[in-house]
């Protein structure tokens, strides 16, 4: 049976591993057993072979066409999750120097977390340039704000934090090396690329399955890696090798270019930002309009297209809100433990027909429970 015909499909909100397009899975599906007459599924092939080199050299080339990177970036395939990158970007490149660090969220502070215990055993120091922790992570800096040193080793900002739900809607003044987390809204929309040294993100909300996270380098940062790094912390050699150092997390970069090539095929970054845009529209409209009933956590100019966050007026009221949106095919509308209420992910794959269910949903459950 096709995916497609089956009715028990979910309307996934997911934080991640998040949704995947529908068109996607069921040409995964088709290809399962035996990829392109090789008698072999994807997961049983060699990284070596022909047809799996086709693949990656593939995926490469159709994100280098949707993001527009030029032959200035290496573009990695590694594993680990963008946490591992959070230790290894300064064991790279903090070489017993100052990196500075905006932190705008939870995965923000996780990341100057491990940046400290390396500086502490390397050498080194992590300076905050920006926090938005006394206001809960409610907002993102403004330009002004920011007093980003243009002789650091890097800079590092989370563009979009998944659990508060801000997002940068604007760019950053930064002459430093600037390197970004962008793991919740990779591809959701066309990024200047021209201030940023560096690019990390895990698959699993945007790009694909999780297992895989990319990290498009910049071939002048890569110049600034520290030496005495084992092999698999180094960044030169997976460039060198082309993301096959060591066995590759094949089935999942098979995945990501069946992403890329449904992107291409819908018309790339432009349009899938006007349908992003539309759907985070959708939900905040519901959000403003229900007289203080449902509560953004973010302010409105730093409001995530990617995870809608919001409240109840009470937790009771939250669980059976839950309950019901659970009832009616409404699934992971559960707020992150460490904020509570509730958070809609909507990442690009989320049709929009999932999410106009979703409004119908939130304002007919206010319309019942309001007092």
């Amino acid at each position: 049976m096709s995916l497609a015909a089956n009715s028990h499909r979910a309307h996934n909100f997911s934080a991640g591993p998040g949704a995947l397009p529908l068109e996607v899975l069921e040409q995964v599906q088709a290809e399962l057993l035996d990829y392109q007459g090789t008698g072999v599924s994807v997961m049983e092939m060699s990284h070596r072979s022909a047809p799996f080199e086709e693949i990656l050299n593939t995926a490469v080339a159709d994100l280098r066409e949707l993001m527009g990177l030029d032959e200035e970036w290496e573009v990695l395939f590694l594993q680990g999750g963008a946490s591992h990158q959070f230790a290894n970007i300064p064991m790279a490149f903090l070489n017993q120097g100052t990196a500075q660090y905006v932190v705008t969220g939870a995965w923000g502070e996780k990341a100057v977390e491990s940046a400290r215990i390396v500086s502490d055993v390397h050498g080194g120091r992590i300076d905050i340039a920006w926090t938005g922790k006394l206001e809960g992570f409610k907002t993102v800096p403004k330009r002004e704000e920011l007093g980003i040193n243009e002789f650091v080793r890097y800079a590092h900002i989370t563009p979009n934090e998944t659990i508060q739900g801000v997002e940068f809607h604007h760019e950053l003044d930064c002459r430093a090396p600037l390197i970004a987390d962008m793991s919740s809204n990779i591809l959701s929309r066309p990024m200047d690329l021209t201030q940023y040294s560096m690019i990390y993100a895990g698959a699993q909300k945007n790009m694909g399955p999780a297992g895989v996270t990319l990290v498009l380098i910049k071939k002048d940062l890569l110049k600034r890696t520290g030496d005495s790094l084992p092999p698999m912390f180094d960044y030169r050699v997976h460039a060198k090798n082309g993301s096959l150092y060591n066995t590759p997390p094949t089935f999942a970069i098979y995945v990501c270019g069946k992403v890329f090539q449904w992107l291409k095929g819908i018309g790339g970054l432009p349009e899938m930002e006007r349908r992003n845009r539309r759907k985070a529209g959708r939900l905040y409209k519901v959000i403003d309009e229900s007289n203080g009933f449902y509560k953004g956590h973010a302010d409105r100019l730093s409001r995530s297209l990617m995870n809608v966050t919001f409240t109840l007026p009470s937790e009771e009221l939250t669980k059976v809100f839950l309950a019901e949106a659970k009832a009616h095919g409404l699934m992971e509308l559960k707020g992150h433990r460490s904020l509570g209420g509730c958070r809609a992910s909507i990442y690009n794959a989320v049709p929009e027909s999932s999410v106009e269910v979703l409004a119908a949903f939130m304002v007919s459950f206010a319309s019942r429970h309001h007092a």
